[in-house]
């Protein structure tokens, strides 16, 4: 018989799923579009272009990745680790959920 996911489980898979989705931060006058690629690694977007890819490395600190290695770049960037504390602090706005009978 199979195991039902315990609620924990299930929120917890409903928050995975939610944050697979893109989304736009906005940092200053400045707006990037985060695409999360798994793993806590993130594609940015600047202003249409693709621009960086970060890492999570610990709670506070963020790492740029090197494009032709895909090795982190280990020097400090405020402007990584800003994006990524907007990364941390988004929050998905609720889905639009169809009203019925009207």
């Amino acid at each position: 018989m199979a195991k039902l996911p315990q609620q924990k489980d299930f929120y917890l898979c409903k928050k995975i799923s939610a944050m697979q989705e893109p989304f736009d931060i906005e940092i200053g006058p400045i707006n990037y579009s985060v695409f999360p690629e798994g793993n806590d690694s993130y594609t940015i977007f600047k202003e249409g272009k693709e621009y960086i890819q970060i890492q999570k490395d610990t709670s506070s600190i963020w790492l740029k990745m090197d494009y032709k290695t895909e090795l982190p770049i280990f020097e400090e960037d405020e402007e990584v680790n800003a994006i990524g504390q907007a990364i941390e602090n988004y929050i998905p706005e609720p889905e639009d959920e169809e009203e019925d009978g009207l």
